[in-house]
């Protein structure tokens, strides 16, 4: 992966977006990672990914964990959780 400061992206924009669809590439700010551009075809991956983690999360759930919509808001909005 290579990495390249804001000013860098900036200047070198093209170059780095050819970069990212073979690799991350990481923008650092005042010494600070702030972001990192990746390919759409990478993107799509880790969405898809992620969805697959909340369906296996919901595939095993039972009736007992289940709440009312209504309640878990007043419940919310009463400071419950806070």
């Amino acid at each position: 992966m290579i990495s390249l400061t804001a000013n860098e992206a900036k200047t070198k924009f093209g170059t780095m977006l050819l970069t990212a669809q073979s690799e991350p590439v990481e923008i650092v700010k005042n010494g600070t990672s702030v972001a990192f551009v990746i390919s759409a075809k990478e993107y799509k991956k880790l969405e898809d990914m992620k969805m697959e983690l909340v369906k296996a999360r919901f595939q095993n759930i039972s009736e007992e964990d289940l709440q009312d919509g209504q309640s878990f808001f007043d419940e919310l909005d009463s400071g419950k959780y806070d």
